[in-house]
């Protein structure tokens, strides 16, 4: 039986999604909690690895089981037994083809902005700016990134293919916080917060549309800043 879990985690209190050695992680709570269910050890499959300090209202991954439990209600037993600073939204029995990363059809990523005064409170939790932004030249270097592109210049790390796929970039203002929203399949090691360093550098006249496209088009190695990790949320996977 394959099950599919819909996972919400606080990112500033883990070293990332992916199981580690010796270091608290998403992965191994949840493993650490369907051993103590099941009685065996039971790998889960995410639909993504995020790094230290990201956050995920919407994380998926499945599992395996050939054990049938038919009194157990598994996401009441999950969550009273990982840390408090994860739930399990969802649980449900999916096809066996049903893969968590491979079946993904779309992803939606958000990252916040606080632009008011510095806040302790928000640390974790937005990249705070005390300065304000063109949000309508920040608009316009986004579309240079919408559709099919190589993104070497945006990626952290080597891989063999660099091509992905941003199909909708949009911004949402509420009072001092801007929201700036990613949606595609693919989004490679550190891309989004890449493509936000970039956004911000625009906004704050560091530089120029024709920079941004000189980088896409690899015609550069002009470095842009990268954002920090506390703003950044995984909101929504669609299969």
């Amino acid at each position: 039986m394959r099950y599919l879990l819909k996972i919400k985690y606080d990112g500033s209190k883990f070293y990332g999604f992916q199981r580690l050695n010796n270091k608290s992680s998403v992965q191994k709570e949840i493993e650490d909690a369907l051993f103590k269910i099941y009685g065996e050890k039971i790998e889960i499959k995410g639909a993504g690895r995020t790094d230290r300090g990201v956050h995920a209202l919407a994380q998926m991954a499945h599992f395996d089981t050939d054990k049938k439990l038919p009194k157990l209600n598994l996401k009441e037993a999950l969550n009273s037994l990982i840390n408090d600073y994860i739930y399990i939204a969802d649980v449900k029995k999916v096809e066996a083809n049903l893969h968590a990363r491979f079946s993904v059809k779309k992803k939606r990523y958000e990252y916040k902005i606080y632009m008011g005064e510095y806040n302790p409170i928000k640390k974790d939790y937005y990249w705070q700016l005390d300065r304000d932004l063109d949000i309508n030249k920040m608009k316009k270097a986004s579309k240079i990134f919408i559709g099919g592109h190589d993104f070497e210049n945006f990626v952290s790390g080597q891989r063999k293919n660099y091509e992905a796929i941003i199909t909708k970039i949009d911004f949402k203002k509420q009072q001092d916080t801007l929201i700036i929203g990613f949606e595609g399949k693919s989004f490679y090691r550190y891309m989004v917060r890449n493509l936000v360093g970039v956004l911000i550098d625009v906004g704050q006249g560091k530089a120029s549309l024709e920079e941004v496209q000189a980088a896409l088009d690899k015609k550069t190695n002009k470095k842009f800043r990268v954002a920090p990790p506390n703003g950044l949320y995984l909101v929504d996977i669609k299969y």
